[in-house]
């Protein structure tokens, strides 16, 4: 058998070089890049962006944002951090993808922003609480998903933690789809920490103007403090969400209900699109309650139990000991395609399985 010559040898080499700058990254090459003095890291799946993890302070917390689907379809809202035309203006901490609370020990992680001047805090009936990130654990870029973990503290007003958090967020994605499991370890401090029953929680998403569920009419929608917000009707064009439980609620009729899995399907432009959010069987409260909304708040709160049903079930108080520790996880999904409830269904029972010791 002969042997390639070295022109041969040299020549293939040139090919192989050729085909990688052509095709570019691998389809499931997840980039995982810390740009620590711009606040940010950044997220690609086989070169193309995704998302980025963000802790500017002005957020109050951190928070994954943009989301884009596979062909880069955005289908995150922009306001208020890149404002679109005919979007909503409401609700300015609903942010990309979050995980806080409302009421912890009676502080509210959720509606803080710098929206809210800081003479005005004390009128709002509640102190507000910050989630303050301290450092980047691990960023880990590989060929199949990318692992960033990160440390925050959940701090009250003069700056002392309450809970310390450990996040994992997991990464993936192909041709046609991406994905983010998050896992939250929080741990309490040197004092008792109570979660309040509280219906503003916990793992939060806002989504493109698109996804919402057309409005038919103005409305207003009062937090757990009093504090109401008036949502607009809008211009329903090309507005074409549909929320769907595992339970087969659908609409409006999946909020205050409990579920493994919600969907929001939906087309933004020519572009169908599902997003899937799963709950795991591990998570205190599971089934979840779903804190989902028309006007594109699509959020799981097992924590929010008398709230979420107006007062049908008993309130449900999550108590942690000093220096004792819970974990929350979940997983969102996004489709380029409108998803049946049996693909779903098939999605939430492989996450299902998944140990919670996985990272």
């Amino acid at each position: 058998m002969s042997r390639p010559g070295a022109s041969a040898l040299w020549l293939l080499s040139i090919v192989v070089i050729l085909t990688v700058v052509v095709q570019g990254f691998p389809a499931n090459q997840v980039t995982v890049t810390p740009k620590e003095s711009a606040r940010r890291v950044d997220v690609t799946i086989g070169g193309k962006p995704f998302t980025s993890y963000l802790w500017d302070e002005h957020l109050r917390k951190p928070v994954l944002y943009p989301l884009r689907s596979a062909n880069g379809t955005l289908v995150t809202r922009g306001w208020p951090l890149d404002p679109r035309p005919g979007e909503r203006v409401d609700h300015p901490h609903h942010v990309g993808l979050w995980f806080n609370y409302g009421n912890v020990n009676g502080l509210d992680f959720w509606n803080n922003s710098d929206a809210i001047p800081p003479a005005d805090a004390p009128k709002m009936g509640t102190i507000m609480g910050t989630i303050v990130h301290r450092r980047i654990v691990k960023a880990e870029s590989r060929a199949q998903s990318g692992t960033l973990m990160t440390e925050s503290d959940w701090v009250n007003s003069r700056g002392l933690a309450l809970l310390h958090e450990h996040a994992t967020f997991v990464f993936r994605g192909d041709d046609t789809s991406r994905s983010v499991e998050r896992t939250t370890m929080l741990t309490a401090g040197d004092e008792r920490v109570v979660f309040h029953d509280n219906k503003e929680g916990v793992f939060g998403l806002r989504v493109a103007r698109q996804l919402e569920h057309p409005s038919k009419s103005a409305e207003v929608f009062t937090d757990a403090n009093g504090k109401a917000t008036a949502v607009p009707a809008l211009n329903n064009t090309g507005v074409t969400g549909l929320y769907t439980s595992s339970e087969g609620k659908k609409g409006d009729d999946v909020w205050g209900t409990r579920g493994r899995w919600t969907m929001l399907t939906g087309r933004i432009g020519e572009h169908p699109v599902t997003l899937a959010m799963f709950d795991h069987p591990s998570n205190p409260g599971f089934p979840t309650y779903w804190h989902a909304r028309g006007y594109g708040l699509f959020a799981a709160n097992p924590l929010g139990q008398a709230s979420l049903t107006d007062g049908r079930q008993p309130p449900f108080d999550l108590t942690l000991e000093p220096h004792t520790s819970v974990t929350f996880r979940y997983r969102l999904l996004i489709l380029d395609s409108v998803a049946t409830a049996d693909a779903i269904e098939r999605e939430a029972r492989t996450f299902a399985a998944q140990q919670t010791s996985e990272r």
